[in-house]
């Protein structure tokens, strides 16, 4: 047998491919750098190419191999021209990061129909078009590939602030801890882990509404840990799912939310 590999090289992402939706800014590009920091080639996609090639001229400049295409989540059909796209680009994805997401503020009893039905083709149909995709192109025929989709604690139930009403990407994100759930157990035959991270409010463009509402001192109050989440919290995690130091996890929703999820509410 073999020597077991050291931490370091459990780590390791050298030689690795990953393709990282909604990379252009936010929590994408901070999941894209924990990747590339980590050793892997990294392809960003999002609907904006000016915003695209801005992120890619970033991870560049660490030193990170970087490459984009544009691509709206939440059309079916472009989820489909993106996964060639990719392998083609990338000859094989190794990683899969399903970040790209959207919201829509309003109290549920006066939720559009259009706007449940745009977060549910970003957030929902297109994870699982991509997804789809890219596994029966790629991962399962080479029987290995490591799938994380970003969830959020919202799909544990609602806010806690008045601000941010979002009943539909609640439901949404409930719908990708099941989806990640499923796909753990239908595809681990073909040596395709599937997780999920959970995160709690980041300084993202989606939880401006939240913050202005809100204001960034109670919300950190809030957090039992006194702070949100920073342009660092989310790379540990990601790269534990996404390396063979995680080879055993599958089927795991990681809620990185400074001990928010954890509070007992009477």
């Amino acid at each position: 047998m073999p020597a077991p590999r050291t931490v370091q090289q459990l780590f390791d992402l050298s030689g690795r491919t990953a393709l990282v939706t909604g990379g252009s800014r936010g929590l994408g590009l901070q999941i894209a750098h924990a990747l590339g920091e980590a050793g892997a080639r990294v392809l960003i996609s999002a609907r904006k190419a000016g915003e695209l090639e801005s992120a890619a001229a970033e991870l560049r400049r660490a030193s990170i191999d970087a490459q984009w295409l544009v691509a709206d989540s939440g059309d079916a059909a472009q989820c489909e021209t993106l996964a060639t796209s990719a392998i083609e680009r990338l000859g094989r994805i190794d990683i899969l990061v399903n970040n790209a997401g959207t919201s829509w503020g309003a109290a549920a009893e006066d939720h559009p129909i259009a706007g449940w039905d745009k977060v549910m083709n970003v957030n929902v149909r297109g994870v699982f078009a991509l997804t789809r995709a890219i596994a029966k192109l790629d991962m399962i025929p080479r029987r290995s590939g490591r799938i994380l989709n970003i969830a959020s604690v919202a799909a544990l139930g609602g806010f806690q602030f008045p601000p941010m009403r979002a009943v539909a990407y609640s439901a949404s994100k409930g719908a990708v801890v099941s989806l990640t759930r499923a796909l753990a157990v239908e595809w681990g035959q073909f040596g395709i882990t599937v997780n999920a991270i959970a995160p709690g409010v980041f300084p993202s463009q989606m939880a401006k509404t939240l913050v202005a509402g809100t204001g960034a001192e109670r919300l950190a109050n809030a957090v039992p840990l006194g702070r949100i989440g920073d342009d660092e919290a989310l790379k540990g995690p990601v790269l534990l799912f996404a390396s063979d130091a995680g080879k055993h996890l599958s089927g795991q929703v990681l809620q990185v939310d400074g001990g928010t999820s954890a509070v007992v509410v009477s």
